[in-house]
């Protein structure tokens, strides 16, 4: 409902403003039709009051009909400038302010799934501890609710640690304190994390030992982890995700491939951009706030990388993080 209305409410204002523009632009025609018409009226009555017999006839004539010309080229390119300044102007400013009501929209978005993100783990953890203090339980579903307690921990913060660091990074308050890092043994510690906190999916890892890279480890942490999070999420339980870390053409590669839906062209080109998520949020089942793919694209840059997505054949996507040696 509230959506429905702020869609009518952006059309209205669609529809307000380019009415004003095209009245402008017609005041800026009728100005130059006006000015025309007093131009051919001045030359007009010059051109009666000339005598015939007057032996300076045709050199006024000249003079009287060049002016007629000039200020008819005069008015025409004053009027084209003006209209060529109004319509850019037009342009950016309608271009600027569309793009604030889709950011809004995107943080009304994000906010909506922060609030869903954040109270799911909270219930769970709630629950569990709950239920271990009310009740007296065996041993091992003792800790089935522990490790479900932890479980949901770990995705509080990771959630926490996407919105923290996407804030410092954009504010500049980051401080990166760049080493060299052992990034096999990074990556190899983020695919067995996850395989032991989802040991219904099947996480395979091709990983070449003894890759180092000069950087961040917390980014290079959150990068990876949002790749697997964001392949797991988007493909389904029965389908493996698969892990690699190797060397491409002197520099270092790491995908991440999975065989779920896929992204189409047109999705590729926004999926990387803040708070975007595909769909309506009030009906999104997907967990997530849109600053995962986001984020890893800012990491990868701050690491004198790039980010791209291919095709997996059949079905599925592959996420290529390429980092300059």
């Amino acid at each position: 409902m509230i959506s429905a209305y702020k869609r009518r409410k952006l059309a209205f204002i669609t529809v307000v403003y380019w009415f004003l523009l095209l009245f402008i632009v017609a005041a800026w025609i009728w100005w130059f039709i006006s000015l025309e018409s007093q131009n051919s009226q001045m030359r007009f009555y010059k051109l009666l009051q000339l005598n015939k017999d007057d032996p300076a006839y045709e050199q006024k004539l000249f003079f009287i009909n060049d002016e007629h010309r000039r200020k008819t080229a005069q008015y025409i390119s004053e009027g084209i400038s003006f209209v060529i300044v109004t319509l850019i102007g037009a342009l950016f400013v309608y271009r600027s302010v569309r793009k604030q009501f889709m950011l809004n929209r995107q943080q009304q978005n994000f906010m909506m799934a922060v609030t869903h993100e954040l109270k799911t783990p909270i219930a769970v953890i709630n629950l569990s501890l709950e239920t271990l203090l009310k009740r007296k339980l065996d041993e091992g579903k003792q800790q089935h609710f522990i490790k479900t307690s932890l479980q949901e921990t770990e995705r509080l913060n990771d959630l926490v640690s996407n919105i923290l660091i996407t804030s410092q990074l954009e504010s500049g308050n980051y401080i990166n304190d760049k080493e060299s890092i052992n990034f096999s043994e990074l990556v190899y510690k983020c695919v067995t994390d996850f395989a032991s906190r989802f040991p219904s999916r099947a996480i395979t890892k091709n990983i070449r030992e003894n890759i180092f890279i000069n950087g961040e480890s917390l980014l290079l942490q959150l990068l990876v982890n949002n790749l697997i999070s964001n392949a797991l999420k988007y493909s389904p339980k029965e389908k493996p995700v698969q892990v690699s870390l190797s060397n491409h053409n002197g520099n270092i590669l790491l995908r991440v491939m999975d065989e779920g839906a896929g992204i189409s062209e047109e999705e590729k080109k926004k999926v990387f951009a803040k708070f975007y998520r595909s769909g309506d949020e009030a009906v999104r089942n997907t967990k997530g706030t849109g600053l995962g793919l986001y984020l890893c694209k800012r990491i990868t840059e701050n690491h004198n990388g790039k980010i791209a997505i291919q095709d997996n054949k059949p079905a599925g996507s592959i996420f290529n993080v390429e980092f300059k040696v």
